[in-house]
């Protein structure tokens, strides 16, 4: 089994992923509306450090807004982009399909659904800064969940050896039918209309540390199921043949991989809105440069994404000038032609 085995995660990948992730962080919370220079940024960054005191030659006012409003959005975005890539990457392994993305099951339809449905009876609850009912995430979450089982349950209907594409035909159906529920809701109660737009376009905004606690959680027991079951995933890449006869029970370890990664993807749509094309731009590069293992490119994942995430929401908070751009129009832009090119690209490949 030595033979062909894929290669693991070099040390050069790792420091290359954890500087990625460091310099993403200094430059989200140097540029702004108001701009503080990176060097002062990242000594003040210094000082969280137990033990450590060193003069950042910033004023109060700077520390008051690095520290208070910069630095929750900026760690919010790392685990909602580190979490969309991992599950990006995770669909993709488990699907054996380059297309497979963490809206593959149905779960933003599910979660979009949910924000509505709370914002709908909530209506004047907002907390604040984001405007949304207090309980938004938890219906998010149990939207997203509830569209996860429902594709699982439709999947089914094809048998006990349904094939990977049966559940992808089976979140497409799922993610049509609860858009449309939630256009019907729309309809019905016009006054949240400018609530649900706001955040079915994806924002990172956040009025503290509320939001990344509620993700937290998730993203670590998410991490830790998708990244334990890696070499499993290398092993499902060769068909559901050879890794039962190598020992592995297919269906059970894409159920988990699938389930995991959903709880994952769930939680940062319930924070984040609806931000696509995350998990399907860092895989695939990482893929392009760092090859296919999945030992090497799940962890890989987590780190480009959180640090691809950090960057867009600083592009879309710059790039509008007084005006921020809404993260998931940014990344639609980017991912877009992206898409295009995979799906050129993967026509020769045997589905």
């Amino acid at each position: 089994m030595s033979r062909g085995r894929p290669a693991g995660l070099r040390p050069a990948w790792l420091a290359a992923g954890v500087v990625t992730v460091l310099a993403a962080m200094v430059l989200g919370l140097a540029f702004g509306t108001v701009s503080l220079p990176p060097g002062g940024v990242a000594l003040e960054m210094l000082n969280l450090l137990p033990g450590v005191r060193v003069d950042s030659g910033l004023t109060e006012r700077e520390i008051a807004i690095l520290t208070q409003l910069r630095l929750p959005r900026v760690v919010l975005g790392l685990l909602v982009g580190g979490m969309l890539a991992l599950a990006g990457a995770a669909y993709q392994g488990a699907f054996r399909n380059p297309l497979a993305d963490p809206h593959l099951l149905g779960v933003a339809s599910g979660a979009g659904l949910g924000v509505t449905v709370a914002i709908v009876l909530g209506a004047g609850a907002g907390d604040g800064m984001t405007s949304l009912p207090i309980g938004t995430p938890a219906a998010a979450f149990a939207g997203a969940v509830g569209a996860v089982a429902l594709t699982w349950l439709l999947g089914a209907a094809g048998g006990r050896d349904r094939s990977p594409a049966t559940l992808i035909l089976a979140g497409v159906a799922v993610s049509a039918f609860l858009s449309a529920a939630q256009t019907f809701l729309l309809q019905r109660h016009v006054e949240s209309l400018r609530e649900v737009y706001s955040w079915l376009l994806g924002r990172l905004s956040t009025a503290g540390w509320h939001d990344v606690l509620v993700i937290l959680p998730y993203a670590v027991i998410t991490s830790a199921i998708v990244l334990a079951q890696r070499r499993e995933l290398d092993v499902l890449t060769v068909g559901d043949a050879e890794a039962t006869s190598l020992g592995l029970h297919p269906q059970r370890s894409r159920y988990l991989l699938i389930i995991a990664a959903s709880l994952g993807t769930a939680a940062a749509v319930s924070v984040s809105g609806l931000i696509g094309f995350v998990g399907i731009i860092v895989p695939h590069t990482l893929r392009l440069l760092a090859g296919p293992g999945n030992r090497a490119l799940l962890p890989l994942s987590v780190l480009f994404g959180a640090a691809f995430l950090t960057l867009t929401d600083l592009l879309a908070r710059t790039a509008g000038g007084d005006a921020e751009i809404p993260i998931g129009v940014v990344t639609a832009f980017l991912g877009a032609p992206f898409f295009v090119l995979i799906l050129r690209t993967s026509k020769a490949e045997p589905t």
